[in-house]
């Protein structure tokens, strides 16, 4: 009862509450799309390739979100060329921009003069968020969930049958391309959140939780997006309640949550299988 008088008092709660309910929805939506189209290292790059962009967007006393975008943008569209104009398959390409955009990250970390401000971008402090950065996540996330339900069908065409989708005249290309600028703007928007180092994890675990529990894409990302906002919610109580990292909090409750799934699934948890395969043992033995 106290957090949620808490919450009714301190105006830092309420934002902190109405950001990372956002970041979970937006993240729990595209990270759908994402695990499906097997993209979940392209998320891990681009989460520790905008680190050069944060630092050099605070040494020039601008908002972090404009430098990351730009190096989250640069590093997605540098992984495809790569990948389109050489023999590098596309994971060599990845390891290969991000390694090297984080290592830039890493020495302008050591020029900047404001470490603690970088700290809570790597590990994720949405106690401290401003109003610009709740403000900021609420725009990508309106515009993020309007480009999925406005071409929700040639996401959904491309996704699971490219050939499919070429043949009615969709560039396979360019979808992946817009997804890739979505995943940029869901990943600066998640900084302040859970941090850079933490961030795929709301890209990727509730979306693949809600995979474990149903086989039908919509369900699919209502599912996520629902165990993003709890998540989002139960950690930030948990970082509140008990002085923990938000952005570790938040990713704890996910991978619980996963964890569950993963061993009571109707139709894919371990249990459940077990205790089928040991029952139809059973009968055959009789």
């Amino acid at each position: 009862m106290s957090f949620i008088q808490d919450i009714q008092n301190y105006e830092f709660l309420q934002k902190a509450l109405f950001t990372a309910i956002i970041v979970g929805i937006i993240s729990g939506v595209l990270g759908s799309f994402i695990i499906l189209r097997g993209m979940s290292l392209m998320g891990d790059a681009i989460s520790h390739a905008v680190l050069p962009g944060v630092a050099i967007s605070y040494m020039l006393g601008i908002s972090y979100f404009y430098g990351a975008v730009v190096f989250g943008l640069m590093t997605a569209f540098g992984i495809g060329f790569i990948t389109q104009n050489s023999r590098i398959k596309n994971d060599t390409s990845i390891g290969i921009v991000f390694s090297a955009f984080f290592a830039v990250g890493i020495i302008l970390i050591g020029k900047a003069n404001t470490s603690t401000d970088l700290t809570s971008i790597l590990f994720g402090n949405v106690l401290a968020v401003r109003d610009s950065d709740m403000w900021i996540t609420l725009g990508v996330g309106i515009f993020v969930l309007s480009i999925i339900a406005l071409f929700f069908k040639e996401f959904l065409i491309s996704t699971f049958d490219p050939t499919l989708a070429a043949s009615f005249g969709l560039s396979n290309k360019w979808i992946h391309y817009g997804l890739m600028v979505l995943l940029t703007l869901v990943t600066v928007a998640s900084l302040q959140t859970v941090g850079i180092i933490l961030v795929v994890a709301m890209l990727i675990t509730p979306a693949a939780t809600a995979y474990l529990l149903t086989n039908r894409l919509s369900h699919m990302i209502f599912i996520s997006s629902v165990l993003g906002a709890v998540s989002a919610t139960i950690g930030l109580y948990i970082s509140f309640i008990y002085n923990w990292p938000s952005g570790a909090a938040i990713v704890l409750v996910t991978t619980a949550f996963f964890v569950t799934a993963l061993l009571f699934s109707p139709k894919h948890g371990i249990v459940w299988r077990t205790l089928k395969v040991r029952k139809n043992k059973t009968a055959v033995g009789q």
